[in-house]
């Protein structure tokens, strides 16, 4: 402003000095009259540059120094600004965002989660040796029986998991590929805590699926994987659970109104004990694949599932053995409730003949067989099962509930080991929290008990930390 002004001073002033020769040369009368005209426009054009001048010098004043009123309007205004920008952040955060990347009209993704446990475990019955998988999740075979009590306490991240999957359209339907692996189920290297900690990865999942055909290695088809309670521990209830991950050929048919059908041929192997030894004998001379078939029900309020299988337990060397026939059934849900679905009930209960890997990761065998005594299989009878209740407290805060239970039937043909597993059962309770989206940070108490044929009872209470990042 002040510029502006300077400038229209120094023009007039110019003006004023160019017309003075000419003015003397007139005739006296003109050049007075044209003088006091000129001077007027002067005067006129100099209250103009002062009232310009007043206007920007009071415009800065109240710029600098606002009085009360405006002080306020202005930090109503900057509140407005900052309501506005924190509203549209979490607009943002909650909009899905795009999942994953594409790639010549392939869509690739990669996920799964950094998990980090930590847990005080007393053994009330005896101790685990270095690397056992009991120490760092709930294993009821690996309790210890007949021997002084014990504490252990270990920290990890081995269960930490990656995936990797892809999605390509090919003839109106959806050519997928994933593949997955964690760190947990290897057996931990001797003198691995030492120093480095440095865990092998395992191969969890790996299959092709092509609309409603998959083929690869999957979550056997007689359990619902996506049942299982929220729990610090690997698995929670193991020792009510159905739990296998195979080689399958499965094939999914919508029945309509939340109804499917799943058929599949799954990879099968026989597990027996001897009748002088609990040391479980994998079989590989199976001749027919292990044969699932389940109707599952979803819909906004609750999942629900029902599985038969029928296999062929066999045992064949040496140009001598036998085969029988295993079968079981399976039935287990999900269901919501409470205030915004936020509480959930689940449940699994499962029985069966000649099945015994599929329940607990094996914590009784298919079979007794013993070559020695008598060539033909015995079959062991099982019955499992758990159920768990949530219940979400806030949108932040939740508690889970779960107990679970195992037993195994022996047959009396053959003499039962001492060591084979018989019972087990177990009670845990959680608290987790979730500050922020994706993050969770949980505490659990477990207790749980393992009986074995001779009668040996083995304790385990378990302290149980865990924080889990998902990405």
């Amino acid at each position: 402003m002040s510029g502006s002004i300077a400038r229209r001073v120094a023009l007039l002033l110019a003006a004023t000095s160019l017309s003075l020769p000419a003015l003397a040369q007139a005739a006296p009368t003109d050049r007075e009259a044209e003088l006091e005209a000129r001077l007027l426009r002067l005067e006129a054009e100099m209250a103009a540059m002062k009232a310009d001048l007043q206007q920007a010098r009071a415009e800065r004043s109240a710029s600098s120094v606002p009085d009360d009123a405006v002080a306020i309007e202005v930090a109503r205004a900057a509140e407005a600004k900052a309501d506005a920008a924190t509203a549209k952040l979490a607009a943002l955060e909650a909009k899905p965002q795009a999942d994953g990347f594409k790639v010549r009209g392939t869509t690739y993704k990669m996920g799964g989660f950094v998990k980090v446990v930590g847990s005080v475990t007393r053994f009330g019955n005896g101790e685990l040796a270095g690397g056992s998988l009991g120490k760092e999740f709930f294993l009821p075979q690996q309790i210890p029986v007949g021997g002084a009590a014990s504490t252990d306490v270990i920290g990890h991240a081995r269960q930490t998991r990656l995936f990797f999957s892809t999605s390509t359209p090919v003839a109106g339907k959806e050519l997928k590929g994933h593949i997955e692996f964690d760190f947990a189920l290897a057996a931990a290297p001797l003198g691995a805590q030492r120093a480095t900690n440095a865990y092998t990865p395992t191969f969890r999942r790996g299959f092709i699926s092509y609309g409603n055909l998959l083929i690869g290695q999957e979550w056997t088809t007689f359990q619902n994987a996506a049942h299982l309670p929220e729990t610090t521990d690997f698995v929670g209830p193991m020792d009510g659970s159905i739990f296998v991950r195979q080689m399958m050929v499965q094939y999914r048919r919508p029945l309509g109104g939340g109804l499917d059908l799943y058929l599949a041929a799954e990879n099968p192997q026989t597990e027996t004990l001897t009748s002088t030894s609990a040391a479980m004998v994998d079989n590989d001379q199976d001749r027919m694949p292990d044969l699932i078939a389940k109707l599952a029900f979803k819909d906004k309020t609750k999942e629900l599932h029902v599985a038969g299988l029928v296999r062929s337990v066999s045992v064949h060397s040496a140009g001598t053995g036998d085969s029988a026939l295993g079968f079981g059934g399976t039935v287990g849900g999900k269901i919501l409730f409470g205030p915004n679905l936020r509480h959930d009930f689940r449940f699994v209960a499962s029985a069966g003949r000649g099945i015994g890997r599929y329940f607990t990761v094996g914590y009784a065998p298919d079979a007794i067989y013993d070559r020695a005594v008598a060539d033909r299989l015995n079959l062991v009878s099982n019955m499992a099962g758990w159920a768990s209740v949530k219940l979400g407290w806030t949108d932040t805060l939740r508690s889970t509930f779960m107990a679970g239970y195992q037993h195994a039937d022996y047959p009396d043909t053959l003499a039962t080991p001492g060591l084979a597993n018989v019972e087990a059962w177990s009670v845990a309770g959680n608290l987790f929290w979730s500050p922020v989206r994706n993050l969770d940070f949980g505490i659990e108490y477990r207790h749980a008990v393992r009986e074995v044929a001779s009668g040996l009872v083995g304790k385990m209470d378990r302290v149980e930390m865990a924080a889990k990042y998902t990405f």
